[in-house]
C-alpha cells in the first residue's frame, strides 16, 4: 500500500521534480505574501488591493479578475503557510493522477467557482475574501468523486484519511470565525461537479512511480 499523504520525497528538489505544478502555485503563494507583506514598497499593498475578492467591485465596476486573483493571495504567514501545507499533502497524488494540465485546470477551476459562489450568495458585498482555500476544497471535491464512482484509482486507506480529514476540514469551515464559508462550500462542489471531465484518463497514482 501508498499512502498519498505521506510525503518521502528525500529533497526541495526531488519533490520539485516530481510535482512541478504543486510546487510552482506553493512558490507563487509564498512570493506574494512576501511582495505583499514584506517587501517595503507600495507596489505589494496595490497588488493586494487590485487582486482581493470584492464582490462590491465586481458587481458595480465590472472587475471580473477578482474571480481568479483571490486563490493566490493570503492574510498574512499563518494563512499562506496553512493553505500550502494543505496543498503540499493533498495535491501530489492528483497531480500525479490527473497529469499536469488537467490537475491545473482543477485547481483553477474550483477556485473560480468558489469565488462565483461567493459572489452569487451576496454581490453587493464589501468585505475583502483572499485564499486558496476554494482550490483547495475543490481537490477534496475530485477524491470524493473518485472515493464514490472510482474507486480503483485509490484504496480503501487512503480513502479513508480523505473522507476523515475532509470531514474534520468542514466541521471547522463552520465552527471558526472569519473563514469564507460560501468558498469552502462551493469549491468543494466546483471540484465534485468537474471530477468526471478531468478523470477520463486518471490512472492509479501507484501505477506512475
Amino acid at each position: 500500500m501508498i499512502l498519498l499523504f505521506i510525503r518521502t520525497e528525500k529533497s526541495i528538489a526531488e519533490f520539485r521534480q516530481s510535482y512541478p505544478i504543486v510546487f510552482s502555485l506553493v512558490i507563487i503563494n509564498i512570493a506574494l505574501w512576501f511582495l505583499v507583506y514584506i517587501v517595503p514598497f507600495s507596489f505589494g499593498k496595490e497588488l493586494f488591493i487590485w487582486g482581493a475578492g470584492h464582490n462590491y467591485s465586481i458587481n458595480y465596476y465590472n472587475e471580473y479578475w477578482r474571480f481568479i486573483t483571490p486563490i493566490f493571495l493570503h492574510g498574512g504567514l499563518t494563512h499562506t503557510v496553512f493553505n500550502s501545507f494543505a496543498l503540499v499533502i493533498f495535491g501530489p497524488g492528483l497531480e500525479r493522477m490527473l497529469n499536469k494540465g488537467n490537475f491545473i485546470s482543477v485547481y483553477l477551476l474550483a477556485g473560480i467557482i468558489g469565488n462565483i459562489g461567493t459572489y452569487v450568495v451576496d454581490p453587493s458585498s464589501t468585505i475583502t475574501h483572499i485564499g486558496a482555500s476554494g482550490s483547495v476544497y475543490g481537490l477534496f471535491g475530485v477524491y470524493m468523486f473518485i472515493i464514490w464512482r472510482k474507486n480503483y484509482l485509490i484504496d480503501r486507506a487512503n480513502s479513508q484519511i480523505v473522507m476523515t480529514i475532509f470531514f474534520l476540514g468542514l466541521v471547522m469551515t463552520f465552527i471558526r470565525p472569519g473563514i469564507n464559508i460560501s468558498a469552502h462550500v462551493f469549491g468543494f462542489l466546483g471540484g465534485l461537479l468537474i471530477a468526471p471531465l478531468f478523470l477520463k484518463n486518471a490512472r492509479p497514482f501507484y501505477e506512475r512511480w
